[in-house]
């Protein structure tokens, strides 16, 4: 998959962050939360720029980079943009690389191990799996990946893709992430109510992250959820 969506994610109060750390931990069978439904201005994302990877591909939220540290295998292997577009890196702990190119994150990667603990470091950056041209499924459901978009999808489609939901699942609470006017977006949805004709079944675009709410959703998952402030999820961030 080639392709490039460009993302970006910009104090927490002790009660927000509380609210926040309910809003997708558990698999009450409510809505809940503090992510909108019935988004009305909730509309097509930004055009995408596709670029070759080879061709100055910039970073997104989810991709799966191959980094390579020589004669350190420990620090060496595969890591996942995680949806605020960190890594988190041995030693060095998160380093920002969304919208980076790879040859970037090279020299941030350089940098930051040479200033400490690497002299003169040897590191390659490579893309191995890149989610510009698809649709990224995550949570709750029984297969999460990223999957191809060829096509006009829905929500239903796109939870179809990873094979459904799972029994953890709490269908009441499916959120979308989306890229609006170059501003970080997000919308919840019902999909019992969608199953059951009550609601639009919405359209999913490439570049979007879907992630079904339930006990089974991942530990960095939550934490990302936990940690956004409570107020913006309501608007761009």
């Amino acid at each position: 998959m080639r392709g490039v969506a460009l993302f970006g994610f910009r104090d927490l109060s002790i009660a927000g962050m509380a609210l926040a750390a309910t809003a997708l931990a558990g698999c009450a069978d409510t809505r809940g939360g503090p992510i909108p439904y019935n988004v009305s201005s909730f509309g097509a994302p930004d055009k995408m720029t596709i670029n070759p990877i080879e061709e100055g591909y910039r970073i997104a939220p989810m991709d799966t980079l191959s980094i390579r540290v020589f004669g350190m295998p420990d620090l060496s292997g595969e890591y996942q943009v995680d949806l605020r577009g960190n890594l988190s890196m041995p030693l060095i702990g998160d380093v920002e690389a969304m919208n980076y190119t790879p040859a970037q994150l090279h020299d941030i990667l350089t940098k930051k191990y040479g200033e400490k603990y690497l002299e003169n470091p040897d590191i390659s950056v490579g893309i191995k799996e890149a989610t510009g041209h698809a649709v990224t499924v995550d949570g709750a459901v029984i297969r999460p990946g990223s999957y191809p978009v060829l096509g006009p999808m829905t929500l239903m489609q796109a939870v179809a893709l990873a094979q459904g939901t799972s029994e953890l699942a709490n269908i009441h609470r499916v959120a979308v992430f989306r890229t609006i006017d170059g501003k970080r977006q997000a919308a919840a949805f019902d999909l019992l109510s969608i199953r059951r004709g009550q609601m639009e079944d919405p359209p999913i675009y490439s570049g979007d992250i879907v992630i079904v709410d339930g006990s089974g959703i991942k530990a960095a998952q939550k934490k990302f959820f936990q940690s956004v402030p409570f107020l913006s999820i309501f608007r761009p961030f």
